[in-house]
């Protein structure tokens, strides 16, 4: 295998899928220690579901990219950026339209999905001046507080499900310990702090082991850190939306795979991004800012042209959103 010794290169995939399993373990204590503490103190589960829940299920993919950064590595960082929200787009969404055709609605389809192409083209802008700036980083976060408020508003006021709310149902949907239901309001505080803490404490430790294993990876085959995150750590990171997905779509709860996907890229623009360039700010990757993310419009816009000329997505559509994820990750390998 391009000439590594065997030995070497299993321990780095073993490294590797250790750390994909500790940020999945340490995700999922972190959002139930953290989302029974803001029961307890009286939040409500609506609130609870898409801040608490909904953020803490990105933890995985922002600790990937927030240690990648810390260690100089900005094209992991970038990449599981990206290329999770092209997994998101080509393949998860694609892999649900194949299970069960999703239909679509206009709130979907204008606010959450207009939301995630405007993020790509802000890191379009981002890149071009001043990279992932702290600017930017802080700029990115205030815009997901303002999309989670007016999401908490439109939905307190049954005007819609957003993609957040949607993104909640189906990691509840997956587990159904995240739902606040299932949390209890009784008992002390003593239980979810040592989740929160332990699971916090997993994914900086799962971080670290991912980080490594991946930058090992990209040394031992001769290719660039872009390409490592944009494939093996973005394939990773997205596994759980895959998974949410597919559960919606065979329920045939087409609503809530779209939402799952949708929302996922937003939380992965804004919330990592942002936390990214505030913690470690830094310049894009040129091929990233040259390539991908105009690979990640034009996926985000064909996917809205799909569902807004049939009012859907079929199998069709879903077909050629999976072949066409195929087709990047064959062209990225093939180009490194």
């Amino acid at each position: 295998m391009l000439g590594l010794s065997a030995g070497s290169m299993t321990t780095t995939i073993l490294l590797l899928l250790a750390g994909f399993a500790l940020l999945l373990l340490g995700g999922e204590l972190l959002v139930r220690g953290a989302s029974r503490l803001a029961e307890r103190f009286g939040l409500s589960p609506m609130l609870v579901g898409l801040v608490i829940v909904g953020l803490g299920t990105s933890t995985p993919e922002l600790a990937a990219s927030v240690q990648a950064s810390l260690a100089g590595s900005p094209g992991i960082a970038i990449g599981n950026i990206v290329g999770s929200n092209l997994a998101n787009i080509l393949l998860i969404l694609g892999t649900a339209a194949l299970i069960a055709p999703i239909a679509v609605g206009a709130n979907a389809l204008w606010r959450d999905g207009m939301v995630g192409v405007g993020g790509v083209l802000l890191l379009l802008l981002a890149g071009s001046t001043t990279g992932l700036s702290q600017l930017a980083g802080g700029a990115f976060l205030l815009i997901l507080a303002a999309y989670l408020a007016l999401a908490y508003r439109q939905e307190t006021a049954s005007a819609g499900a957003s993609a957040a709310g949607q993104r909640t149902a189906a990691a509840e949907h997956a587990d159904p310990g995240l739902h606040p239901e299932n949390n209890g309001k009784t008992g002390g505080v003593a239980v979810p702090i040592l989740l929160f803490v332990i699971g916090t404490a997993i994914i900086i430790a799962g971080g670290y082991i991912l980080v490594d294993a991946a930058i090992a990876m990209a040394a031992r085959l001769g290719v660039s850190d872009e390409v490592i995150g944009l494939t093996v750590v973005a394939a990773g990171t997205s596994a759980p939306e895959l998974a949410t997905s597919a559960i919606a779509a065979f329920r045939k709860e087409s609503d809530i795979a779209l939402g799952n996907v949708l929302g996922s890229n937003i939380y992965n623009i804004f919330f990592i991004g942002g936390v990214t360039g505030l913690v470690a700010p830094g310049p894009i990757p040129g091929g990233i800012m040259t390539i991908d993310l105009w690979v990640l419009l034009a996926a985000s816009i064909v996917a809205i042209v799909f569902a807004y000329t049939g009012g859907r997505l079929g199998r069709r559509e879903g077909g050629l959103l999976v072949v066409g994820y195929l087709g990047f990750i064959a062209f990225t390998v093939a180009a490194a």
